[in-house]
């Protein structure tokens, strides 16, 4: 018998040990495991969601979604359809019947597929020349609203050369004489117009509705009666120097009339159709010519007339509006100091909040994000996250105390990842005294008494912001060692238009001081070792970062990404070239050379004795690798320590590919490891 007493001890241990030993910090690897929910779309009745299940192909190397449909209660959660393909935008025909859905096909693009839900029955009813998207059944199911792009041929400057036969001679030249010809992750833009489309519900021929040489653009939207579909649009002439300027508008079904609803100097979009028709309430501003404006919410008659501001006395922009059953308030999103919310509000403004924690669905840095829908039964289908895992999907209402989460996508694995632990710190400008928000992240294991390298994230935009929600990236930091710090300095958005405006004319600019501030402020903490400090950041983020160590010298080293070097040849090369000339820098850039000059970080190139590494996707067309070589160009004249990464393939979003969000954080670390000189 004493024999066996040993044995059974140590079989009856080994469950614990192989648990506690289980649990470890998060790796590079454990990207590839991460999963997410997309878009959920909860029935009419509120019996049943629908979602796009975001994941990481691990051996193809990219995101995918598949649809999966679950009771609204958490139970019989099942793939909607047995296809291993890409699967979008679910949405719910009027009677619960059927879900209109786009998914991948082995030919060219996307088409559009209807599942119906007592049967299981799956059936593609189209066959289109491109993608289409901005799916929207009509009143009765009979049919379906989308949007399609209609390719037209690139312009010639000469007749095209006749090679011998049998010769193999250059392609000919591809000629554009358009403004707006290339857009950052998909690259030249094919000659074209988007145009609405209806297809019967049941298969047949799709049918143009809209014409011309225009864009009619956003999610079309029938009238109550089926008769008429509103979309937005800016139908100007000269629409392509206008981005920033849109009205709303009608067409008829029929015969493709087009009437003009709204008319002001600057963007309207989204409407959105009461229930009985009558009212129709979308988004946009009057156009101030600021570098932020708050995007506000708007309800008129659906025939056009009386329009009227609801003043929601947020101070936040909103987005995703949608009316509630009986027409008597609207459902809203926005962000709220690193938070994105839903709300809802009365006809006559009186606000309250439904939802917080809404989003996740970037899985890369801590952005806002996220969507819902709402049943005709008041129940509402969000994603959400918190610092310690991706979007999930939970349900609540309007008069329910609190919301349930129904699933656990990632609970295999985050269970048994030791992550960093968030907290919020607010901290005071030295510039004005403002109030700044941040977040510290600190690494798994973490001893208050020992001293921690420290590593500043800045976030991209600038007009953005960072918050409370799921991010590898910063997670892998902590995982690495280091304590992390993101602010929210001025510029953000979720802090009022006044605060995000403060960029107008000086960016960068007193957004400097207080990432400065903030990193006073976490010291203050008296767990940072101030010989190991650290900087980084991606976009805007590299901006400030390489603007940083123009102006200090306090970090050890830093990592700048996709960053703007020079406002003048960024304006000028980019995809996005709509956005500075007037609302961030007085005039073009030709106009007044010095302004754009003076808030380019290319100026204080002379000043860098950090040892700088920088890094770019090579077909990222947003911040292109021009704007990074300028950086690495100059430090290697000045013989200042530096490298120079590019992720092949890459557009602005770095880490669209698994791996490339592990190359870029392997490196970024490589690159601090090789000065951080902590014992």
């Amino acid at each position: 018998m004493k024999r066996l007493l040993f044995p059974l001890f140590i079989i009856l241990l080994l469950p614990i040990t192989t648990v506690a030993q289980s649990v470890q910090p998060f790796t590079g690897m454990d990207v590839f495991e991460l999963q997410w929910v997309e878009d959920p779309q909860v029935s009419p009745d509120g019996e049943h969601i629908v979602y796009s299940r975001g994941q990481m192909d691990k051996m193809k190397d990219k995101r995918i979604s598949r649809l999966w449909i679950m009771d609204a209660d958490g139970s019989n959660h099942r793939k909607l359809t047995t296809r291993d393909v890409n699967e979008s935008s679910p949405r719910w025909s009027p009677d619960g019947s059927r879900i209109a859905f786009t998914s991948s096909t082995k030919e060219v693009g996307a088409e559009i597929y209807v599942y119906w839900i007592e049967s299981g029955a799956l059936s593609r009813i189209t066959q289109l020349e491109k993608s289409p998207s901005g799916l929207s059944w009509s009143p009765d199911g009979e049919y379906l609203a989308f949007n399609m792009k209609v390719k037209e041929s690139n312009p010639k400057l000469a007749d095209s050369k006749q090679p011998p036969e049998g010769a193999e001679w250059a392609d000919n030249p591809r000629v554009t004489t358009r403004l707006n010809y290339q857009s950052d992750g998909s690259g030249y833009i094919d000659p074209g117009f988007t145009h609405i489309f209806t297809v019967p519900a049941e298969g047949g021929a799709p049918r143009q509705i809209t014409k011309g040489d225009y864009h009619h653009s956003g999610d079309p939207v029938w009238s109550s009666d089926g008769e008429r579909l509103y979309f937005s649009a800016n139908l100007n002439e000269g629409w392509e120097h206008e981005r920033r300027e849109s009205e709303l508008y009608a067409v008829d079904v029929e015969n493709g009339n087009i009437e003009q609803l709204t008319d002001r100097d600057g963007p309207d979009y989204s409407p959105k159709v009461s229930h009985d028709g009558e009212r129709i309430a979308y988004l946009g501003y009057d156009d101030k010519v600021q570098t932020y404006q708050l995007t506000e919410l708007y309800v008129m008659d659906a025939d056009g007339g009386e329009k009227r501001k609801i003043n929601l006395g947020l101070d936040r922009s909103i987005s995703s509006i949608q009316w509630d059953k009986d027409g008597q308030g609207l459902y809203f999103m926005y962000d709220d100091e690193g938070n994105t919310k839903i709300g809802y509000t009365t006809l006559d403004g009186k606000t309250s909040v439904v939802a917080k924690d809404v989003g996740g669905t970037t899985v890369a840095r801590p952005y806002g994000g996220g969507s819902y829908s709402v049943a005709n039964d008041g129940r509402i289908a969000y994603n959400e996250t918190t610092p310690y895992y991706p979007a999930e999907l939970a349900t609540t209402s309007r008069n329910q105390d609190g919301r349930a989460k129904i699933t656990g996508l990632n609970k295999a694995l985050l269970d048994y990842r030791d992550l960093g632990q968030v907290e919020e710190i607010w901290y005071t400008s030295s510039v004005d005294g403002r109030k700044i928000q941040g977040w510290i992240v600190k690494p798994p294991n973490f001893d208050p008494d020992k001293k921690y390298p420290l590593v500043v994230e800045n976030h991209g935009g600038p007009i953005s912001n960072y918050g409370d929600r799921f991010s590898p990236e910063i997670q892998l930091f902590a995982s690495a060692g280091y304590v992390v710090f993101y602010p929210n300095p001025r510029g953000s958005t979720g802090f009022g238009e006044e605060f995000g405006n403060l960029l107008y004319h000086d960016y960068p600019g007193n957004d400097y001081h207080d990432v400065m501030d903030g990193v006073d402020a976490v010291i203050e903490n008296g767990y940072i070792d101030e010989d190991n400090l650290f900087v980084t950041g991606g976009s805007a983020g590299g901006t400030m970062t390489s603007w940083i160590v123009g102006k200090t010298d306090r970090f050890k080293a830093a990592a700048v990404i996709k960053p703007v070097m020079n406002w003048i040849s960024k304006t000028l090369t980019a995809d996005n070239y709509y956005g500075y000339a007037h609302y961030r820098y007085p005039g073009q850039p030709w106009e007044n050379f010095e302004a754009y000059w003076e808030h380019s970080p290319v100026s204080l190139v002379g000043n860098i004795e950090t040892p700088t590494m920088v890094m770019v996707g090579t077909d990222d067309l947003r911040t292109p690798p021009s704007e990074a070589k300028q950086l690495y160009s100059a430090l290697q004249i000045r013989e200042i320590e530096t490298a120079y990464v590019e992720i092949p393939g890459a557009s602005h979003f770095i880490s669209d590919r698994p791996s490339q969000l592990i190359d870029k954080v392997d490196n970024i670390i490589a690159w601090f490891e090789r000065y951080r000189t902590d014992e």
